[in-house]
Parts: structure tokens; sequence; C-alpha cells
């Protein structure tokens, strides 16, 4: 009944796969089990059971071990209340670890018998092993690649792992970019046992690495690195991964090269920035221009929610991009000098990948690209009230107008679309209340073939050049890594299906090489206002050496880096050297025997980056963070919107957005 107590006076169990139960309450002295973890059955004949007592009337739980498939019960006083099932280890079931609802976690190595407290303020914890193996014969032999691993994983081409060779000292971090061939230590800042690493994004020519701030700062550095994964260099410094482990970093896939973060200044207020050239340089959205600021706002920009506000509950969707629909960015944000939820998140759309705004819809919604972005379809995310109408837009949100899909309104679940934005129909889904108080599920699937009728032609569509800010200088402009790139879209006036046999169309050209084309080499840094690198000043005097397929190279470098993937030609271009210095350094893969390991050591999951870490600091448990927010709230409803987002209004039949100052946003 939602309250954790069981409502059963009776345990029952059964052992012939419930064809009959047996009552096995006296064994456990008719104590009550709890109703949502009350039941842990581990490897072999080992169960647990969980009693359901007050917390404020004892010091500790209660479990029941049996290793006997519950033919007998030991009752154990514990040390402290679970917040969890309990959780055996793989190999050997007397090994169990736990978390208490204070957020320490306790190890036992005698099922249950003796408890010791491992570490206090654990977010989240799991079993593993601490070698990295490799095989390549599926499993019938293995290679160790290297021991006393901390984390370990995959992303585009390249395989990870950090390494902590002493409890006491930092992890650094190795990469692989020859499918584990060979191992290269990273050069990023060693981490803490209280600071942690989080691969953003990755794929075949480079990484965004964040590396956390000393203490509880809530911030970090992200870094970009080359495309072997060993050289990163500083791109954005305070970028924001909050207490709960939660970044706002997203790629915009609509548009090569874009990517969209927000940082937390030293202010203590969040502000959104984007990229265009894959982290070289990142600087604040511009304000849309038919959306006016607050008489107060000296400076005013778009700052866009992310996963930060709807992990708070503050808007139901994140940034929404598909690389079929050219340019084309949906997303919730607000106007001013920070991210705030004092003001109502609205919607705003991007036509050209994030250089230009405008607002579109006011308040949250719920929104879907169809047909390669000819269709845009959104519904009003409502905290209470039930939905009916969905709101279609077919030049890239200037123009809504809105559809009745029902006549008996219903609870909004969801809402659902063919993957890959080539279909023209959606699912609206949520649930219905009856007269008997059970709710009914409900699903209403809207085919806007039915509405927009004509096939486009050639006439419809336009040339475009992508990343366009200035066309007096017809040489550089839309140059961005190097290339400049023209496609083929569908016009904004036009009504009309692109259909599922649709290709994005675009010509390339490549341009000059500038400052801009580089990435700051390691030791280096971009000087302020300008594209030059300057040496930093912390390794001015030092020997700048990287450890490169097991041999340490010495790094002659002008202190520039092309940025991976970027494809201009000729123009500028920095002189660079390395010499090598023969020195064993890294780690490379040995021969080792087809053994597993059986380490009864606790790795603890970072649940971002996926990261298996030994002691995972849950940094926001008992804390208040020392940025604002605009006092964001957090509320429990099965929406995720915020309270104050209640009073939020949409647009009700047709209404248009057109590009002029004069229009205001609806």
């Amino acid at each position: 009944d939602g309250t954790g107590v069981s409502t059963s006076l009776s345990s029952l169990i059964s052992t012939d796969y419930g064809k009959s139960f047996h009552d096995i309450s006296h064994r456990i002295n008719n104590t009550f089990i709890r109703e949502e973890f009350g039941v842990s059955v581990g490897p072999g004949s080992s169960v647990i059971l969980t009693a359901d007592i007050p917390v404020v009337e004892h010091r500790g739980g209660v479990i029941f071990t049996s290793t006997d498939a519950g033919a007998t019960f030991k009752f154990i006083q514990l040390p402290f209340h679970l917040a969890q099932p309990i959780t055996y280890h793989f190999l050997n079931p007397d090994y169990l670890v736990a978390l208490s609802i204070e957020g320490s976690l306790w190890l036992s190595l005698d099922f249950g018998a003796k408890w010791t407290k491992v570490h206090d303020g654990v977010h989240s914890f799991s079993w593993g092993d601490l070698v990295l193996k490799r095989t390549k014969d599926l499993g019938k032999t293995f290679t160790t690649i290297h021991e006393d691993i901390y984390s370990f994983g995959y992303i585009g081409a390249f395989l990870f792992f950090s390494v902590m060779e002493d409890p006491r000292s930092p992890r650094v971090m190795y990469f692989s970019s020859d499918q584990g061939n060979t191992f290269s230590r990273a050069l990023l800042p060693s981490a803490s046992t209280e600071q942690f690493y989080s691969i953003l994004d990755g794929d075949e020519d480079m990484l965004f690495m964040h590396v956390d701030n000393p203490g509880d700062t809530f911030f970090g550095t992200m870094y970009t690195s080359d495309d072997r994964g060993i050289l990163f260099s500083k791109s954005l410094e305070r970028h924001l991964f909050d207490g709960q482990r939660k970044s706002d970093f997203t790629n915009i896939t609509s548009l090569r090269g874009v990517y969209l973060t927000n940082k937390l200044d030293e202010d203590g207020r969040i502000r959104s920035v984007i990229s265009f050239n894959r982290g070289g340089t990142w600087r604040q959205l511009n304000k849309p221009k038919n959306v006016d600021c607050g008489e107060q706002v000296t400076k005013c920009n778009l700052h866009i929610h992310g996963e930060h506000s709807r992990n708070n509950r503050i808007v139901p969707m994140l940034a929404l991009s598909e690389p079929t629909a050219i340019g084309l960015v949906i997303a919730h944000g607000t106007v001013g000098d920070s991210l705030s939820s004092s003001q109502h998140p609205d919607v705003f759309v991007s036509s050209d990948g994030g250089y230009n705004w405008r607002g579109t819809l006011r308040g949250p919604h719920h929104y879907s690209i169809l047909d390669s972005g000819a269709l845009i379809v959104a519904v009003e995310a409502q905290r209470e009230g039930q939905v009916k109408t969905i709101k279609f837009s077919t030049d890239e949100g200037q123009c809504w107008k809105s559809y009745n899909f029902t006549d008996q309104p219903f609870f909004f679940a969801g809402l659902a679309s063919e993957p890959g934005t080539k279909a023209m129909n959606v699912s609206v889904w949520g649930f219905r209340p009856e007269e008997d108080g059970q709710p009914m599920w409900v699903t209403v699937t809207i085919d806007f073939q039915s509405l927009i009728t004509r096939e486009c032609n050639a006439n419809d569509y336009e040339e475009w050049l992508a990343h366009s800010t200035d066309e007096s200088d017809t040489e550089r402009d839309g140059c961005v890594l190097g290339v400049k790139e023209t496609y083929r879209r569908l016009k904004k006036q036009s009504v009309c299906r692109n259909g599922r046999g649709f290709v994005v169309s675009k010509r390339q050209s490549p341009c000059l090489c500038t400052r801009e084309d580089y990435l700051c080499d390691y030791g280096y840094y971009r000087h302020v206002n300008t594209s030059d690198c300057v040496r930093q000043s912390s390794s001015a005097n030092k020997t700048l050496e990287l450890c490169l397929n097991g041999e340490e190279d010495e790094l002659l470098t002008a202190g520039y880096r092309k940025v991976p993937s970027d494809r201009c030609e000729g123009g500028f271009s920095p002189q660079l050297a390395v010499q090598t210095v023969i020195r064993p350094c890294g780690v490379k893969t040995s021969p080792g025997p087809p053994a597993r390991s059986s380490s009864p050591v606790t790795h603890f999951d970072t649940p971002v980056s996926r990261f298996v870490a030994l002691i995972s600091q849950y940094l926001q448990m008992f804390m208040t963070p020392v940025y604002r927010f605009s006092n964001l709230q957090i509320q429990d409803d099965d929406n995720g919107i915020t309270a104050d987002l209640e009073s939020a209004t949409s647009s009700n039949g047709a209404a248009c957005q057109q590009d002029s100052d004069d229009v205001r946003v609806i």
C-alpha cells in the first residue's frame, strides 16, 4: 500500500517452482518482512530476509540469514538500517555489501554475522574485479592488461581505464586507440579519491573529458583530446557538474561541431555556453530577437535548461536535435543574466544550429521532430490537467496550429514517435480514470499524412550555407573545422512532406587554415580575446613529456594542435617537432594465464560517467549547494514539472512567429 509495511500475517516459501507453499513464519519469530526489499536471494542456497521494524525505535535493523534455502534461519541485529537490498559478491556469497540510510557503506565477510563500516557519504556501489583482461578468442584465453584498475570503459574508437596504484595516490587515465594493443597515459590532471573523471562524449576522432575540481565545488574543467586520446587541452573552466553527478553537456547533432553546456560562474550563477568548433572556443547564446529581458537585466542572453534542470524537475525534456533535420534545435530556456527557475521555462527554436534563436511556445512542453524536420509537434506539459490537443508547426516553429486528437481528455504520460524522424505519425499516451478509480491506459496515434498531403518537389528546397555569420567575407564565411558545407534543405514557407526517401544532401569545400582550426597544445592556453596560444606559467620552465606506446617522448611544440577531424588546407601552419627520448613508461598488454580474479574488493559506480570507482562521495546528501539556481524546487510529481509552472500558458488555435523585433513570444 506504499507504506512499506507488510500486510501479510504469514511468510511463505516454495521449493517446487510455486506448485506449493509452506508457512515459515515460526522460523523467523513471526516477524514482519519488508515489502520493497524484504527478500534477497543470493548464489546457491543463500537467502536473506529483512525485517520491517520502525527506524526511530531501533538503532539498527534486523535480518534473518539462511544457507539452506530457508529451511533454517539465523537472527542478526545490524548496527545500521538498510537503505536498499544487501548485495552479494558474485562468486562468494559470504561476502556482503550494504548501504545504510545515512549513506554509509558496510562490509561483511561472514554472511552477515559481523559488519565493518567501509566509508561514509557513499552514493552508489557495486562488486567488481581490479584486474583488466582481454580476450580475442571468445574467452578461451585471457591477456592481463593492467592491475589496480579503478574504472574501465569504451566510447567511440577509444578504450580507457583509470589506475590507482596505491589507495592513497591519485588516479591517472590510460587510453588506447588501437583496440587495446597499446595503452598510453593521458596528459590530464590526476584525480584524488574525492574527485572523478567523466567522459562526456566521444567518437572516432576525439574525446570530451570532465575532470572534477577538488572539494565540494560542483564544477570542474572540460578537456578535449587529440585523435589518440593522449594529449588533452583545456576547453572550458568551471564546467557545471552538480552534486548528483549530472552534466548539461549536449551534442547538437543537427550541425557538425556544435556542443552546448552550462557553466557555474564565480558569482554562483549558471550560464549557458555554446561551441561551434568542437570545444575550441565557447561563447554565450544570443538573445532571441522576439523576447525581451527585464528592465533590471544588464547582460541579456538565452540560457538553456539541461539534465541538471530535468533532474530537479524544472523541465520535462532536454534539448532536441536530429542529424536529418539540419540546423534544427528545440530546447527549454529562459532569457536573462543567468539560468533561472523564477521565470517559467519556455520553448525556443534555432534553425541554424544554435547561432540564432526565437521564442516559440510559452511554458514547458513535450516535443518531437517528424518528417526530417519538416514537422514539429508539441504537447503542453500539464502537472494536473488533462490533455486533448496537440500543436504542430510546418515552418520550424514560426507558426503553430492546434489539433484536437480526442473528445475525451486524459492525463498525459508520454509522446512517442518512430526513431529517425522519418515518420509522420506520433503517439500520445496516458491514462484516464475510470468509475472504479482504476486508471485505464490510452494511446492515440496521429497520422499527419492526412493533414499534410502534398509531396515536396524541387521548388520547395533551397541551398543553405551552414555556420554562415559574415556574408561580407566570402572566403571565410561558413568555414568551421576546415570546410564549408552547403546543404539542400526545405524552405520554411513550404508546407509539404519530405517523405521516407528524403536524404540529406550537401556540398563540401576546404578552407585555408587559420589559428581557429587549432586547439592550444598541452601546457598552453588561449589568451583572452585572441586566438593565440600562450605557454602556461606553471610549465614555462619545464620540459613537456608524454608517454606514447611504452616510450617517453619529449614534446617540442609551438603550442598549437589541429582540431581532430578539421580538414583545412594551406594557410597557417605552426612548426611542430617531437624528439623521442627512449625511456620505459606507460603500459602495454602482456601475456598472462587464463585466470579469473575473485578479489573481494568493492568498486563503486558513478552513474553519469559509468565509471567503476572505489569510493564515490555523495556530495549533496548533507549539504546545501554553494551556487544559486534562483531557488530551484524539487517536486515529486508524475509529470516532472514544478508547482510554480502551473500557471504557464500556451497558444490556442493558430499563432505565428515572424522574424521581427516587434513580435512577442507567445
